[in-house]
């Protein structure tokens, strides 16, 4: 047994307390729980906006927790096997930011895969800390980037002894794991500290048999996407401590860019999401882990396609695979993943979560049932007999290296002008453009625009893979540095 009571969700227990005392309200929100605005109240209902309140003594303060809230992170740092647990409303791209933000400063180089989160190369233009990336190796059947090795790090660290922290995803959007025990060994053994991106690792905590969580590998810190795989509302989240980190100083480094008007109706979201999961999270993702191997069963038995699942896992650059991941190869079918995607949302009524060059991947997490999994593979049967066809010519390829000339800050906030894309070639960028989701950028500010990378650029808008970045929505023209870089 714990210390705490994991039954207990105290924002959720002193907001229905709020309730019950009818208080007169003379703060904001404006809408005066609901009265002010009848649409709100008749799209969302009375009991969600009747609790659409404001920071005030009984419900504490999210930029300084003394009673509820407090009890609530505590709470949830047990759950989490963490020293210290903070709940975030900014999405966990506050999260992401803020691990960055409390480990490095203008000028500490942060040694991390490229294959990260935009989020990650934001911080970077924010507080000018120098990457360091470690190029992921990719699989070139699937298209897309593995895990970091063990020895890409080694050699990394070994040549930025200087580095202050090591940053890792895992697992990745497509489910595949590093060897985090040993990274944050490796690190560790160099004085730097571990950041993990964990946005879609919630169920690693709460799961059995599952890829080894951030906190159990020793990790110093991991942002957790709640709302993911956990079943709260969409931009709630945790960040997560370990004894290494000095939490008061994480709190100011969280304050520096998150709301002091904090929802209460996402922070309700995470405490009661982190209760289900303590007390069902086990049961409950036996169930996800079943639907989605099922899931596979039946799709590779349509034919063409690929569902992969553990069999990938090679010991290093697939140290391990998450197993909810239903993450689907279409190439062989002779579709890109992204006309897949379209094609279940438009003919089918079925939303899945990502379709990039090469693959699918439908997000399987506790709220998920059978006969949803039926209508998925029977629709995917039917778009392999309808729209199937012949693969030649296609791209396989989802991440490709970058040659960095200049840090994100410097190239962000450089001299600029704009150029029609196909007169980008051998400049530096400085903006973004990547396909959303996954969010992982093509380019990033300070990277050379290659022949490759214009093609993929292309290729994508050709297929309709949605585009983000760029100043320019149409991406038909893109910013580069001024001074032309040899």
């Amino acid at each position: 047994m714990g210390r705490f009571n994991q039954a207990k969700a105290p924002i959720y227990e002193a907001l229905e307390e709020f309730r019950q005392n009818r208080i007169v309200p003379f703060d904001v929100p404006g809408h005066k729980r609901g009265r002010g605005n009848p649409e709100l109240v008749e799209l969302l209902g009375q009991q969600c906006v009747g609790i659409d309140v404001n920071s005030m003594k009984p419900l504490d303060n999210l930029c300084h927790p003394v009673s509820v809230i407090r009890e609530a992170e505590e709470i949830a740092a047990e759950a989490f096997g963490a020293a210290y647990a903070f709940l975030m409303v900014g999405g966990t791209t506050s999260s992401v930011q803020s691990m960055v933000f409390s480990t490095c400063k203008k000028g500490d180089k942060i040694i991390l895969p490229r294959n990260v989160h935009r989020s990650v190369i934001n911080a970077l233009v924010v507080n000018g800390a120098t990457p360091i990336y470690v190029n992921p190796e990719t699989d070139n059947r699937l298209g897309i980037a593995l895990g970091m090795r063990v020895s890409q790090v080694e050699k990394a660290i070994r040549e930025n002894p200087d580095a202050v922290a090591v940053l890792v995803n895992n697992p990745t959007y497509y489910g595949i794991c590093s060897d985090l025990r040993s990274i944050v060994r490796l690190a560790h053994g160099y004085g730097m500290k571990v950041l993990v991106d964990e946005a879609h690792g919630t169920h690693f905590y709460f799961g059995k048999d599952m890829p080894i969580s951030a906190m159990a590998a020793g990790a110093d810190m991991a942002a957790v996407s709640m709302h993911k795989s956990g079943g709260s509302l969409t931009q709630s989240s945790f960040l997560l401590t370990g004894p290494s980190m000095n939490p008061g100083y994480v709190r100011q480094i969280i304050n520096l860019t998150q709301t002091t008007s904090a929802s209460y109706l996402l922070l309700a979201s995470l405490d009661i999401s982190r209760r289900n999961l303590a007390l069902r999270g086990k049961e409950e993702f036996a169930r996800v882990i079943a639907l989605a191997e099922y899931a596979r069963e039946e799709i590779n038995r349509i034919g063409g396609y690929y569902a992969y699942t553990a069999d990938l896992i090679n010991g290093d650059s697939i140290f391990d695979f998450d197993r909810t991941k239903l993450t689907v190869n279409t190439l062989g079918v002779g579709l890109a993943g992204i006309e897949v995607y379209d094609l279940l949302r438009d003919e089918y009524d079925i939303q899945a979560e990502l379709g990039d060059i090469a693959n699918i991947l439908a997000y399987l997490s506790i709220g998920d049932r059978e006969r949803d999994i039926e209508r998925l593979v029977s629709a995917m049967a039917e778009i392999k007999r309808q729209y199937g066809k012949d693969g030649a010519g296609m791209f396989s390829q989802e991440y490709i290296d970058p040659k960095v000339a200049v840090s994100p800050q410097d190239a962000f906030y450089a001299e600029k002008e704009s150029l029609p894309l196909l007169e980008t070639k051998g400049r530096v960028c400085s903006e973004f453009v990547m396909c959303y989701p996954p969010g992982i950028p093509i380019l990033a500010p300070g990277e050379e625009i290659t022949e490759d990378i214009l093609n993929y650029i292309l290729y994508a808008k050709e297929k309709g893979c949605s585009m983000t970045g760029p100043e320019d929505a149409a991406i038909e023209r893109l910013n580069v540095l001024k001074e032309v870089w040899a």
